[in-house]
């Protein structure tokens, strides 16, 4: 039994949120309404990066014009990745809706005009499926009352379930020695311990996963590499230590300590810290960016930017230069170097505590994400705050910036998304912690204990 072709209608929020989307159809063929081509016009114009990508599409389907010789009459045939995989067309539907949409259903919206033509493909292709693909949830939710085929667009789609995201750590079983302490060897480097196992468990780790276990003696390990037949691991250092502060912190739960292991560790280029708000993600890394940049002199300069959207009704425009346009979105930057000042100013007691905010500062620069484009940090430690708003092509946007002896962290509860079309599992910040957890100069870690105060705790807990 074979299968008649499918035929997609994309609305214009699949192809700004993707624009490579009407090549992801396989053999089905894909309609472009003409309401869809006249939004994309109309949103062509500006340097934001729906803006950008409007035009990517813009590109690519003239490019698929120009191979079809003008000729788009019988559709376009779309390019196949592979010689033996099979490709649909590229349609541009341009007749006007027929079929007569329930009272109240307005055809001048766009939505509703996609409504009626994905209803008239239906009724002219009945022995094909017709579905309509949008990010819109209004939309599906008025398809689905009238009975039409609608999917969001998955494509994207890092994970099934953002539970199965990689957090990073595992809790070794109580016989984890007697089952792998055969062949083990160990061994120390300049103060460090190493270990190599071999075993089942050695097999699944990730290069950068934490390891520990609950017994009276607590043990607590990253895998630093993976070999054919086991791993090598290395003993962590203890920032819960009072003798180990950074910059006059110290981690307060098991995984703060991963966390800082990570930060501080000039081997790992890219950090991924996931958590609930109170969990000390900014207050971490801030406090490892200021010893390696102040103390280690590892860094030049801490840059630290976040995505814009607001959560409540817009301020409107922002007098100022680029770092005060930013102000108000930093509120967590300031609130953090409150709590570093102090502390760094009772280590540092002759800088005082207004020179201490002072050169704080001067070494802290905050941009906005319209201007990354086309700029290499040499030996900067870059924070992306609130990377649960990015999605996955503007996070490669960003972490392509980075240039030889740079850091890059980014911080982000994939809980709390504010961007329009994006989820749990479509973020940009799922998508980098999933596709760095195999590359040994990378790590991450979800926080899950919050460590503000017990009054925060009660209301996370309660409300």
């Amino acid at each position: 039994m074979t299968t008649k072709r499918k035929i997609f209608v994309l609305d214009t929020n699949v192809l700004i949120h993707d624009p490579n989307s009407i090549l992801r159809f396989h053999e089905h063929d894909v309609y472009i309404p003409i309401v869809v081509l006249e939004e994309l016009d109309n949103a062509k114009v500006g340097l934001s990066e729906v803006a950008r990508n409007v035009r990517q599409v813009s590109r690519l389907i003239d490019s698929l014009v120009e191979k079809a010789n003008g000729d788009i009459s019988h559709g376009v045939q779309l390019p196949s990745y592979a010689p033996a995989m099979e490709t649909g067309r590229l349609y541009f539907h341009m007749d006007a809706v027929r079929t007569r949409l329930p009272n109240g259903m307005n055809l001048e919206t766009a939505d509703n005009t996609l409504l009626g033509i994905a209803l008239d493909l239906a009724k002219s292709h009945p022995d094909r499926h017709v579905t309509l693909v949008t990010k819109d949830i209004n939309l599906r939710i008025k398809a689905h009352a009238l009975s039409m085929r609608v999917e969001d667009y998955t494509n994207d789609q890092v994970l099934d379930d953002a539970n199965l995201l990689y957090t990073g750590v595992e809790r070794l079983d109580g016989d984890f020695w007697e089952t792998h302490s055969k062949e083990m060897e160990s061994w120390k480097e300049e103060g460090r311990t190493f270990y190599r196992l071999k075993g089942p468990k050695s097999r699944s780790w990730h290069p950068g996963q934490f390891l520990f276990t609950e017994s009276e003696q607590p043990f607590e390990a990253v895998v630093r590499r993976i070999e054919e037949d086991g791993a090598i691991i290395e003993v962590l250092r203890d920032y819960a230590n009072a003798r180990s502060k950074v910059w006059g912190i110290n981690a307060r739960n098991r995984e703060q300590n991963f966390a800082l292991n990570l930060l501080m560790d000039p081997e790992v280029d890219f950090v991924s810290l996931l958590g609930q708000a109170g969990t000390g993600k900014t207050l971490l890394t801030l406090a490892a960016a200021l010893t390696q940049t102040l103390d280690n002199r590892r860094y030049t300069e801490i840059i630290m930017t976040r995505m814009t959207v607001p959560v409540g009704e817009d301020i409107g425009f922002l007098p100022g230069t680029e770092e005060e346009k930013m102000g108000p979105w930093m509120g967590a930057l300031e609130d953090n170097l409150d709590v570093l000042n102090e502390t760094g100013s009772q280590e540092h007691g002759a800088w005082g505590r207004a020179a201490t905010h002072d050169l704080l500062r001067q070494r802290i620069r905050i941009k906005s994400l319209n201007f990354m484009r086309g700029r290499t940090f040499l030996k900067k430690f870059l924070i992306i705050d609130e990377a649960q708003n990015l999605s996955p092509h503007q996070m490669k946007t960003l972490i392509t910036r980075a240039g030889p002896g740079s850091k890059i962290v980014v911080l982000g509860n994939i809980a709390q998304i504010d961007t329009p079309y994006l989820t749990e599992t479509t973020s940009g910040l799922t998508y980098v912690v999933d596709r760095f957890k195999d590359w040994e100069h990378s790590g991450h870690i979800t926080l899950q204990r919050g460590e503000r105060s017990r009054l925060a705790d009660y209301a996370s807990e309660i409300l």
